[in-house]
């Protein structure tokens, strides 16, 4: 295969994070189910943003960046160093441009024109409390009208590998653009990664998950809550063996454990990487499999991937926010593996 432009195409929900700091007062008159995630609508976002920035305004610094589970893995990407592209969708307003601002200031290339029609932006509003629960109201927006001819194939077909959010199957539209981004990337000779995303997302589409791998897809992400879900096995021992009988790349994780990979007749079980304080473990997979895949896309060891994408899944749940603070390219160095 010829050298590639980009190491990872990552297509996922474009979504800016909306972080600040409240009380839980601030929960109780608007109505926020602390600890929890809801899904709002359009109205209810600019409301609890405009009270959030008020809210800040009064206390610190309202924070927003480009969000999103492969965004965040293409942040962690460049942090090692590595190469991505963005495909996502956002709108022609004032959150767009956050967004596309804030991926191209972490190196990201992200080329997608917004558009002027449908939904706009989407945003995860967070609200964080003293005693460090991250409550978050997600208004999805534009990031759900993803369509295939968001996908220039010439653009994705030069990545080594795509790394597809498992998220993108709830919309029928994303899911052709999708498989529009796999055709083109399978046919210059790249690898295709799925990341399932949640346990609900593998009850909702578990067949044609399997049915990707079965057919395209050379890397899985998972934890082991997603693995059991999709295997369907209760022990992970039964994981394990239905991984090697698929015969790809499996990553699975199990948080304090470590994560196990596994290819073919082979396992590696890597030890979870040291974290000084147990922060926020949001973004915690996301990071993980841009550690694996940066590994991956400079020729390292199966157990290698797997010890940086512990370490970058260690940097992150050390403080709050889905996206490295420490340079990885740093920690990783220190550490002996790169």
């Amino acid at each position: 295969m010829a050298q590639q432009q980009y190491d990872v195409v990552g297509l996922g929900n474009a979504i800016v994070d909306v972080i600040a700091s409240v009380d839980d007062r601030f929960l109780l008159t608007h109505k926020i189910a602390k600890g929890g995630m809801t899904l709002i609508d359009e109205f209810r976002a600019r409301e609890l943003h405009k009270a959030l920035a008020d809210h800040s305004q009064a206390l610190s610094a309202l924070h927003e960046i480009a969000g999103g589970s492969a965004a965040n893995t293409l942040a962690g990407l460049a942090s090692l160093g590595g190469n991505g592209l963005y495909v996502g969708k956002v709108f022609d307003d004032r959150l767009g441009e956050v967004f596309a601002s804030s991926m191209s200031a972490q190196g990201i290339t992200f080329t997608n024109h917004p558009t002027r029609v449908g939904s706009t932006t989407a945003s995860c509003l967070i609200a964080v409390t003293p005693d460090g629960q991250r409550s978050m109201s997600t208004y999805l927006g534009a990031c759900r009208e993803l369509a295939p001819d968001d996908v220039d194939e010439e653009q994705v077909a030069a990545g080594q590998i795509l790394y597809i959010e498992g998220y993108l199957w709830d919309e029928d539209a994303a899911k052709q653009a999708s498989r529009k981004a796999i055709a083109a990337v399978k046919g210059a000779g790249g690898k295709i990664a799925l990341s399932l995303s949640d346990s609900f997302c593998v009850g909702r589409f578990r067949d044609e998950f399997l049915h990707l791998l079965e057919r395209d897809v050379n890397i899985l992400f998972a934890n082991e809550d997603e693995a059991k879900a999709l295997f369907e096995e209760e022990e992970f021992d039964g994981v394990i063996a239905k991984a090697k009988a698929w015969g790809g790349i499996a990553a699975i994780t199990r948080s304090a454990k470590g994560c196990v990979i596994v290819e073919e007749t082979t396992s590696y079980e890597i030890a979870a990487a040291h974290v000084a304080q147990l922060v926020d473990t949001t973004g915690a997979g996301d990071q993980f499999a841009a550690g694996f895949l940066y590994g991956l896309t400079r020729g390292k060891s199966l157990a290698d991937c797997g010890r940086l994408g512990a370490l970058a899944a260690a940097e992150v749940i050390g403080h709050y926010g889905a996206r490295p603070e420490a340079s990885l390219k740093e920690l990783a160095d220190k550490a002996g593996l790169l």
